[in-house]
């Protein structure tokens, strides 16, 4: 049962994502849920893009919510594969944001390494 959750939950997710996000990458606004992914090969052009100084905002929050969704999904299916009778919601809550915490302290330090790459290689 919380295998099948989990799957419509993730399912939900990657929904969203492929509704904000259509095959030529462009971030749309879509007037309502449930729409089909617009643009591609063939039909008309996505109605409404987003100007070229939103599509960057859009695209890094896109990455954070993709990133926490993935992390959300690896505690919940770890909790799945060695469930126990009774699943603690707040023990699996605590793991999702102690994983986010980590995962976000991850990408600062790649952040700085960066940084201080940039800077050797100037000076």
């Amino acid at each position: 049962k919380n295998e099948k959750v989990l799957q419509d939950i993730l399912k939900q997710q990657e929904e969203h994502m492929m509704d904000l996000i259509d095959k030529s990458g462009e971030v749309t606004v879509r007037a309502g849920p449930g729409r089909g992914v617009q643009g591609g090969a063939k039909g008309p052009p996505p109605q409404h893009l987003l100007p070229p100084q939103r599509l960057n905002g859009e695209v890094s929050q896109l990455r954070r919510s993709l990133q926490r969704a993935e992390t959300e999904a690896k505690v919940l299916w770890e909790e799945v594969r060695g469930q126990e009778p009774k699943v603690d919601a707040a023990r699996v809550q605590e793991r999702i944001l102690m994983r986010q915490e980590v995962d976000k302290l991850r990408l600062l330090l790649l952040e700085k390494m960066d940084e201080n790459s940039q800077l050797s290689d100037k000076y």
